[in-house]
């Protein structure tokens, strides 16, 4: 009689993944956002920082197929091109709270006492406030700027970071392997980089993922708020605030740039659950 021959975890994962119809989904409008974004100057005649009068206020034509904005500027061509700013801004804020977040939560479960305590209290101040009003805090200190809006995010997301990597790492620094590295005379800084933060990889590309979506409405918020990307640049936030005043003469200007904004953020979430579902313990055979 065959015996079914056990497959890794990886090959688990990925078996799962392929499986699941809301990553297939995601994935498919995540890769047609980004393929768009890098083909940005292939598949529009237009420049988006050009100025054209004698445009303006066009609503959805054959020639400008989003409208033009209060310039002129062809709005289809400065959400392709905000898309670059968009996206690249979820993920390297998404970047900064892993840098910060995922150092604290291995110290703090790592080493526990003190250690512990003192690290998990910074990241209880830091929830205390809501996520969007610490970020304004910290773009109040640095100034407005895009950069300065992806460091706010970033800090502002990294406590999440922080908690999941130190609930991961307790119960892992108990595990017989851990165990056998310290027999063996492994540092604890090599236990914790070769052993331990391997196996928090799984809660922290869920998080990252989930993170980036979020990362992306938040730097939207600032910069419709005027506090992140600055005019002209067409970053998707920016595009929302332009828009704003023009609501009842050109809708398109918020609608289509909305309508960007909540492509890029569903597909993200779809990919992430199913990344969650496909890394999910109580799936695994």
């Amino acid at each position: 009689m065959l015996r079914a021959v056990p497959r890794s975890l990886s090959r688990q994962v990925l078996w799962r993944l392929r499986r699941s119809k809301s990553a297939l989904v995601g994935s498919i409008i995540l890769g047609a956002l980004v393929l768009a974004a890098f083909a940005a100057p292939l598949l529009t005649p237009y420049e988006p920082l050009a100025i054209e009068p004698v445009d303006r206020l066009q609503p959805p034509n054959a020639r400008h197929w989003l409208g033009t904005d209060v310039l002129g500027r062809d709005l289809f061509t400065r959400i392709l091109f905000g898309s670059r700013v968009s996206l690249q801004t979820g993920l390297i804020s998404v970047t900064i709270a892993l840098l910060i977040g995922v150092p604290m939560g291995l110290l703090a479960g790592f080493y526990g006492g003190f250690t512990d305590r003192s690290l998990m209290r910074v990241v209880d101040l830091m929830l205390t406030f809501p996520g969007i009003l610490l970020a304004l805090v910290l773009i109040a200190i640095l100034g407005p700027d895009l950069f300065n809006a992806m460091l706010a995010v970033g800090v502002s997301a990294s406590p999440a970071f922080a908690r999941v990597v130190r609930a991961t790492v307790l119960s892992s620094r108990e595990q017989t392997y851990v165990e056998a590295a310290r027999a063996v005379g492994c540092s604890n800084m090599r236990i914790m980089l070769r052993h331990i933060l391997p196996n928090t990889m799984a809660p922290i590309i869920v998080l990252g993922t989930l993170g980036v979506a979020g990362a992306i409405i938040a730097a939207a918020a600032l910069s419709y708020l005027g506090l992140g990307a600055r005019p002209p640049e067409p970053e998707w936030g920016a595009l929302l605030s332009e828009g704003r005043n023009y609501l009842r003469v050109a809708w398109w200007m918020t609608t289509f740039p909305g309508l960007a904004i909540m492509t890029a953020v569903l597909s993200i979430n779809l990919l992430g659950d199913g990344l969650r579902d496909a890394f999910d313990p109580r799936l695994q055979s």
